[in-house]
């Protein structure tokens, strides 16, 4: 029996920086331990759900520490090496702990809210050791059922009431709700199984007769059983579902309660996944490699050798798929885990589909889909069944937080893609990057894929940093997908154009859909109408909450905001001059989806973009859909650009590729060539040459013909030299500022003495205060400052002057109230 006092460091999810000292009482000291989740106070009436990380003698010497309420498990949720990587992650993204801790665990393992209280449901109703307030508590909890700690303030006439809460819970008089309220819980079924006395042939025969007589309809509900049990071809008990029998008889809910009751049936409850059983099919023995794969699997197997990180450089179809499946294979063999990550949910359908060909149940996926409790029930499956369960681990950037214990190998698909990187909240996280860490805190190894590496990538295996593995050739005899360029201003003038697609698109759609082909069509902006434009005057509506103009959704007939989600209805006149002579100009995918059923009005066409994939399975459906050639043509943003895999797409069409190219940043070049390259990839079929035609004002601008070459090393070459000299990485890191006020009189003021401060210390590296593109998003004006840190062994230096900056700023009174936002390695 421990006697002494102790005490423990609970991390928070919350913004805030450090950790947080409770006092464990003494009937918790036997059972509380690392990792496990303790129910604190925190403030005056908020109650979190925090990790214990910690647990030592040392009570603080400038505060009382208060008590743990409660511990919420029976074991630990979380593991040391998940701790060290969120302690990582807060040093390198410059943010809290607490922060990182939100993000990485389910909301179904997270409990916060004001305290409620409420009666504990076991109370035996003896009042003879409670005291005066103790007894007005439980007065008002038997009139009221819950109270809020501030309530029961009010009750007894007291601020601090968490002494006598503490008080009443170790009598065992009432709980906090949160107590109760653990936001997961297992999912369980009913069950039936035949009672023992039955599994007799002759008895059951016997039975048979029996019911035939006189109880028809239990017969008939008998025999259901076995027949969906299997018992007569095996002889073996089996169990059923009760809903697989109710479903097949109708009216079977009366009948099975009486054989049940009756002794010849027995019901029971179970715990079972929410998540559907799948066999594999093959084994990655099956899998034969082209001459190229083998070669490029043997040369990635030598890097590893003597490099954590390899980048495998193949084109679009050369086979990487294959080679990730062979190198799983050898992960699961040597009993280690595996992490497969890409950049967006859409990708995981197809790719899913195609492990579990080969590693059936031991295939998890993992992401934002997913419903808590399904959240909650593979981070469970993967903390407690280290031996079995889901082995292997696909998704997007949140599937990094698990509890894994033995990762062998991380694959990152897509490495460029920039939804790897996490934008809001904190911490801004880039998901590739900080697989490197997570793997070395496993002593796993890194495969990095692409088709246009990532500039920064790319350079570290030119420097020794990463192996480099390259795949020049498609997988299947396919090849290469023709590239042609359509001069928009040439046919506009000419008058050739139909509505938003030059005659050389128009013609070669045509062609394909004669042919049975398939067609994808690129345009990278959702909606209908770009903007709204009066002819008089120019007025443009607006966001009242963002400087941007609102974007004109047909669907629903309403002008939208993609920033802050403000819509409004379209005006029927001019608000600046009263014209009517309102019109719409530019196009989105909603528009192009429009025209195409005008053009071809046989075809089936779909849309792939945010408005259409909202829902749990929207992405499953269009993509098998697409895949069973059910659709003809597919209009879509960037997410039919992401590595999906169909065998009958004739033609690529990507409608405006000025827009991707002028776009005012240091990676536009760099960004359009991968985008493009990309969404081209998706054209071609086994001994047939796809076709690809990009749309362009400037038809020989120097980005499209580096397409057209599929030149990635010359895009390599001239941008790499750019950065050099102008000081972007991958030579220097960048961090951006972004502050944020409603008053712009005052951001200004303050971006301006900010920027003057870090120039003490940082000089030139410094660029602004400038406003951004946009420059006012929910009501807030923005105002960015860039700090370019040159790479080596001080930038931790760096980071920490940086940080005394911002605190030191942050203590100026006329500046407390603007909210600074720190991206590192902004993309």
């Amino acid at each position: 029996m421990v006697t002494e006092s102790i005490f423990a460091d609970v991390l928070l999810p919350l913004p805030v920086p450090g950790l947080f000292t409770y006092r464990i009482p003494v009937e918790m000291a036997e059972e509380i331990s690392l990792w496990k989740r303790a129910v604190v106070q925190f403030g005056s009436k908020k109650v979190y759900t925090g990790i214990v990380v910690n647990i030592h003698s040392s009570r603080p010497e400038k505060y009382t520490p208060k008590t743990i309420l409660s511990l919420v498990d029976d074991r630990p949720v979380v593991n040391e090496i998940q701790y060290r990587f969120w302690t990582w992650m807060a040093e390198y993204y410059m943010c809290y702990r607490g922060e990182v801790m939100n993000v990485a665990l389910p909301s179904a393992l997270k409990l916060s809210s004001e305290t409620r209280v409420i009666v504990h449901p076991d109370y035996s109703g003896d009042m003879t050791l409670l005291d005066k307030r103790e007894l007005q508590v439980l007065e008002a909890l038997s009139i009221r059922g819950k109270l809020f700690l501030s309530e029961i303030s009010s009750f007894v006439g007291q601020k601090k009431v968490m002494p006598l809460i503490r008080t009443l819970i170790e009598k065992g008089v009432v709980l906090t709700e949160e107590q109760l309220d653990e936001g997961y819980k297992p999912r369980k079924q009913s069950f039936v199984r035949l009672s023992d006395e039955y599994l007799d042939e002759k008895k059951l025969h016997g039975l048979f007769d029996s019911l035939q007589k006189r109880a028809f309809k239990q017969l008939e509900t008998l025999m259901m059983f076995v027949r969906l049990s299997g018992f007569s071809k095996n002889r073996q008990e089996k169990e059923v579902l009760k809903t697989a029998i109710t479903n097949e008889i109708s009216h079977a809910a009366g009948p099975l309660s009486a054989l049940i009751s009756k002794g010849i049936l027995q019901v029971y409850t179970k715990e079972v996944s929410r998540f559907e059983s799948h066999d594999a099919e093959k084994t990655a023995d099956s899998i034969v490699l082209t001459v190229e794969q083998s070669k490029a699997l043997n040369d990635i197997r030598e890097n590893f050798v003597s490099k954590d990180v390899v980048l495998l450089h193949g084109v679009t179809s050369s086979g990487k798929t294959e080679i990730y499946i062979k190198l799983i294979h050898e992960a699961l063999s040597a009993g280690k885990q595996v992490l497969y990550l890409l950049p967006e949910i859409a990708l995981t359908t197809q790719i899913i589909n195609r492990l579990r060909r080969y590693f059936g149940n031991s295939v998890g996926v993992y992401h934002s889909r997913h419903n808590p409790l399904e959240r909650v029930e593979i981070w469970n499956e993967i903390l407690e069944n280290k031996d079995k369960g889901f082995q292997v681990i696909l998704g997007p950037r949140s599937s990094l937080f698990l509890p894994y214990h033995k990762l062998g190998l991380v694959i990152v698909d897509e490495e460029h893609d920039t939804s790897f990187k996490q934008y809001d909240p904190a911490p801004r996280y880039n998901a590739r990057d900080a697989a490197v860490y997570l793997a070395t805190l496993h002593g796993a190894k890194v495969l990095l894929g692409s088709a246009t590496p990532s500039i920064e990538s790319y350079f570290n295996t030119k420097t020794g940093k990463y192996g480099l593995v390259e795949l020049n050739t498609r997988y299947g005899d396919i090849q290469l997908p023709e590239i042609l360029v359509a001069d928009i201003k040439k046919e506009k003038k000419q008058k050739t154009m139909k509505s938003h697609f030059s005659s050389l698109l128009f013609d070669h759609i045509e062609e394909a859909l004669d042919k049975k082909e398939q067609v994808i069509l690129f345009q990278n902006r959702r909606g209908f109408s770009l903007r709204l434009e009066c002819e008089q005057c120019n007025w443009m509506p607006e966001c009242v909450n963002c400087d941007v103009t609102l974007i004109y959704h047909k669907h629903d007939n309403r002008l939208r905001c993609h920033y802050c989600g403000y819509s409004t209805t379209v005006p029927g006149h001019c608000v600046s001059c009263g014209s009517n002579a309102l019109k719409m100009k530019g196009f989105g995918t909603e528009q192009v989806e429009e025209e195409m059923e005008a053009l071809f009005p046989d075809a089936v066409i779909r849309r792939m973009d945010l408005d259409t994939t909202r829902s749990k399975h929207s992405h499953q459906t269009l993509i098998q859909d697409f895949e069973q050639r059910k659709i003809q043509i597919l209009v879509g943003t960037q997410m039919v650009t992401k590595g999906l895999d169909f065998d009958n797409v004739g033609v690529v069409g990507i409608l405006n590729a000025d827009s991707m190219i002028s776009f005012p940043d240091f990676r536009s070049f760099e960004r359009s060539y991968q985008l493009m390259v990309q969404v081209a990839g998706r054209a071609g079929r086994k001994h047939s040459k796809g076709k690809v035609i990009i749309q362009a004002y400037n038809p020989r601008h120097s980005v499209i013909d580096l397409v057209i070459r599929h030149d990635y090393t010359g895009m390599y070459q001239s941008q790499i030299l750019e950065r050099r000299n102008f000081k972007y990485p991958p030579f220097y890191r960048l961090i951006q500022l972004s502050l944020k006020h409603k008053n712009p009189d005052l951001l200004n003021k303050a971006s301006i003495h900010l920027a003057g401060m870090l120039r003490k210390k940082f000089e030139k590296n410094i660029l602004g205060p400038e406003f951004p593109l946009v420059s006012r998003v929910k009501g807030l004006f923005i105002k960015n400052i860039l700090v370019k840190l040159g790479r080596g062994k001080g930038i931790a230096g760096e980071k920490a002057d940086l940080m005394l900056i911002l605190k030191e700023f942050g203590k100026e009174t006329a500046y407390k109230s603007i909210r600074i936002i720190i991206d590192v390695d902004p993309v």
